[in-house]
């Protein structure tokens, strides 16, 4: 298999031979050392800059693409270096400093606000380069890019200030080279290219013209040459941290203490160790808890910075779903069902009942670490391991004796394994060539203490495109093996491929998707569905250049054929048309219609799909459409809504979301969202009872509403707010049994219960950056969940049912300290 893929793959390469971009034009400007670095001010008085070379004649980038900027607009921006650091300075012009669009923001956040960002590639490889991005407030942020997707996730710790002046808005910044990875050469040239975002005109500005009808934006970067002598610094960054944490629930309050320390080493001049040490995470914001009756688990963003910084490696072929570590026990082999509970003395006149007095809901994360880095010729490598420690439920056993009619009780506990000592490894080795491609093979590996189950899974991913962007193939070939002591060792293996073509108005892909019934990689992946293949494709078109009435028009067709793969049974068929659009005055709109077959669905009957028990799903009509107004003004709306109905079949889903955010001043804003569902007559799995498998037919509605605010006191302190009341109530109007056609037969002796289920949050949140790289965070968390069958109730009485549950009171303080060992060094 592997040696078919391969072949087709070297074909695919051979179809053209055409000449790569032309960078011979490419913009290119000299660099000077200098001997005392400027102040890092915004005014640009140094004499740094005077002998400085002028990088300028900026170029739109959108929405007129190619356009010369005209000169009351133009950007000059000059680079100076020295031992330690590259300085960079921009003079903006504006004819109107006074109103330009300066509202504040903290670090690693955007706002409606003009900025300058800069991208830098030491490698010049046209694929991975840094960002750097200064608002005119000042407020900070950075990324790490690959292949042309930003992770703002990454943090370095660098300076910039920031001056409005009579002609504009000047920016200064100073990168130290342990922010950046680069080789140890005497004489080297950067890849570089700087952006500049004009909010009231909504334009873009790149020094370098970035042709958007081909290819990737980091293709385009201009050249800066002749850094001389610089040598990468020791690049050692220490983050510790001291945290404490109040929990009050039902009258019980629970203090804890945390300290420890996140460490960054760079092992050579491109590969750094993370590492953190005893781990904290007790202030990651809330999850989106939903009521889930369908077959799958619910997916959660990842919230932790270890987890969320510098992982682009480790997320190659999806086979990583951080989440799986420190999550819920696994409990494989189901402690509940090992529970002794008798009604009667036995022959021994003894009667013995078990209860789990204590089941713990998360599994502890004794550390982790990460080793991560691209050679010069462009060879990605990363390891990951992290390990989380055993975790047990606690038995009470309850052994009543009867003596002669007098009955004695004996109490005693035990402990019971739920989730064993776990060890995951990810291994990633990711070659990238032509600025547009790249070749992965990555091994994620779970290995459990005991009699558990372990995991491997190993992939070969590859996205390859012609030298000239048009053509590409992209797909994967996956393979798991699971084995424990409950199932036979199995491999299971999936397959995808496609070809697609992207060039100025025009692009589409035509694919095919494979999944057996063995392949899982929920170990440490997330995998929804297996055991089907695909047909798949589409066909877009889009502007590359702004109309009379529009800045960008899209539109897009897709089409699916599925089949189970176990079988070859074909399953059903679903397709769609969509596009967006924003006006000259930033209205943005777009809507989707979509069709899907009447289809059999092997998942919801919850039986395997080997089984061969399906449920008819039927034929089904969507219609939803979206708007958003200008973001630029004080008031901005978004909206959606959608209607979904069903082809000889009572069904009928609908809904609708609404968005205002108000803009009181430049530190003050407020975002109110409005979410309501409606499902009639829905049909879904409930119960097993002997050999029936009970379908409910049930009007489902649920409501969410949140409120997301700031007040920034500077780009160093800001106060936030974060509330979600999420409610979903379930009525059962009758229950049927699914039979082998699919299809649903009454049952008037089933009982079941109706669903009242709520999620409620609210956090607030103070940070402030009292220095670079170091942090005082405050947090308060109030929450409250329930579920109960009361689903009669209005959206005001339960309301009522809800407060009269117990509150959980969080609070938390955590101080975070940058020591950066360069200058740890240089005071001793």
């Amino acid at each position: 298999m592997f040696r078919k893929i391969l072949l087709l793959l070297i074909a695919f390469l051979c179809i053209h031979q055409l000449k790569a971009q032309n960078q011979k034009n490419r913009k290119t400007i000299k660099t000077t050392r200098v001997a005392n670095a400027p102040k890092i001010d915004g005014l640009l008085n140094d004499e740094a800059w005077e002998n400085a070379e002028i990088a300028t004649n900026f170029v739109i980038f959108r929405p007129e693409n190619g356009k010369l900027v005209s000169p009351e607009y133009q950007t000059k921006v000059k680079v100076v270096y020295d031992d330690d650091a590259v300085y960079i300075s921009a003079q903006m012009n504006d004819p109107d400093p006074e109103n330009i669009p300066s509202e504040f923001a903290v670090r690693d956040n955007f706002s409606i606000a003009d900025f300058f960002l800069v991208t830098i590639n030491p490698n010049d490889d046209g694929q991975n380069p840094f960002e750097f991005i200064v608002q005119i407030t000042g407020n900070q942020a950075d990324a790490k890019v690959s292949n042309g997707n930003e992770d703002l996730n990454w943090s370095a710790v660098w300076d910039a200030a920031t001056k409005i002046t009579d002609k504009g808005w000047n920016v200064e910044i100073e990168i130290p080279y342990r922010a950046l990875r680069f080789a140890n050469r005497p004489v080297q040239s950067w890849g570089f290219n700087f952006h500049r975002r004009l909010e009231k005109l909504n334009e873009q500005h790149t020094w370098t013209h970035v042709n958007n009808t081909v290819g990737r934006w980091t293709q385009y970067d201009g050249l800066i040459e002749d850094f001389r002598n610089i040598k990468p610094s020791t690049r050692l960054n220490l983050y510790p941290y001291a945290s404490a944490t109040t929990n009050t629930f039902e009258g019980n309050t629970e203090f804890d203490w945390s300290v420890g320390m996140d460490i960054k080493y760079g092992l050579t001049e491109n590969f750094t160790l993370d590492a953190t040490l005893i781990p904290d995470f007790s202030q990651v914001g809330f999850d989106d808890v939903v009521l889930n009756l369908g077959p799958f688990e619910q997916q959660f963003t990842e919230q932790r910075q270890f987890f969320t910084e510098g992982t682009e490696l480790f997320n190659t072929a999806n086979l990583f779903y951080s989440r799986r570590i420190g999550a819920s026990p696994i409990d494989q082999f189901d402690v509940s069902s090992t529970l002794i509970n008798q009604d009667n003395f036995d022959i021994n006149n003894q009667k013995i009942n078990e209860e789990i007095i204590d089941y713990p809901g998360k599994v502890t994360m004794i550390n982790a670490v990460k080793i991560s880095g691209r050679t010069k010729k462009g060879l990605g490598i990363g390891f990951f391991n992290a390990i989380t420690q055993k975790t047990e439920a606690t038995i009470q056993t309850r052994t009543s004796t009867n003596n002669n009619g007098t009955i004695t009780e004996e109490i005693n506990t035990r402990k019971e394994v739920i989730d064993p000592f776990t060890n995951f490894n990810i291994l990633v080795l990711d070659q990238q060539f032509n600025q547009n491609s790249s070749i992965s093979l990555i091994n994620t590996n779970v290995t459990r203490d005991g009699r558990f189950r372990d995991a491997n899974v190993t992939a070969l991913d590859w996205h390859i495109e012609t030298k000239d962007s048009k053509y590409n193939a992209d797909g994967s070939f996956r393979m798991s093996n699971i084995s424990d002591d409950v199932n036979q060792p199995n491999t299971g293996y999936t397959f995808d491929n496609s070809f697609g073509y992207d060039f100025e108005n025009w692009f589409w892909e035509l694919g095919y998707n494979s999944e057996n019934k063995d392949f899982n990689s929920n170990d440490l992946g997330i995998l929804f569905t297996n055991d089907q293949q695909t047909i798949y494709g589409n066909l877009g078109w889009k502007t590359v250049q702004p109309t009379k009435n529009f800045n960008r028009i899209w539109v897009n067709s897709y089409h699916n054929l599925n089949y189970q793969h176990f079988s070859g049974v074909y399953t059903g068929y679903n397709a769609g048309v969509g596009g967006s659009a924003q006006t000259r005055e930033r209205f943005s709109f777009g809507g989707n219609f979509n069709y899907g077959s009447e289809s059999k669905d092997f998942f919801e009957p919850r039986q395997g799909t080997t089984s061969g028990q399906f449920f008819i799903q039927p034929e089904r009509i969507n219609i939803n459409a979206w708007f958003e107004t200008n973001s630029q003004k004080k008031l901005e709306i978004s909206a959606d809504a959608y209607n979904t109905s069903f082809t000889n079949n009572p069904k009928l889903s609908y809904g609708f979301s609404v968005a205002p955010r108000y803009r009181f001043n430049n530190q003050f804003s407020l975002r109110y969202r409005l979410n309501y569902n409606k499902t009639l007559d829905d049909q879904g799995y409930v119960d097993e009872t002997d050999d029936n498998i009970i379908f409910g037919f049930r009007d489902r509605k649920s409501y969410t509403n949140t409120i997301s605010g700031k007040y920034s006191f500077s780009t160093k302190s800001s106060l936030s707010i974060s509330f979600r009341h999420y409610w979903s109530s379930v009525k059962y109007n009758s229950y049927a049994n699914l039979f082998s056609d699919g299809k649903l037969y009454p049952n008037s002796d089933y009982v079941g219960n109706d669903v009242n289920f709520n999620s409620w949050n609210l956090d607030l949140n103070y940070i402030w950056q009292f220095a670079p790289g170091s942090q005082l965070i405050a947090f308060y968390r109030n929450s409250i969940f329930n579920t109960d069958s009361d689903s009669r109730l209005d959206f005001f009485e339960n309301l009522d049912n809800l407060f009269e549950q117990s509150q959980r009171h969080t609070v938390s303080v955590r101080f975070v300290y940058f020591i950066d060992y360069n200058k740890l060094k240089n005071i001793f």
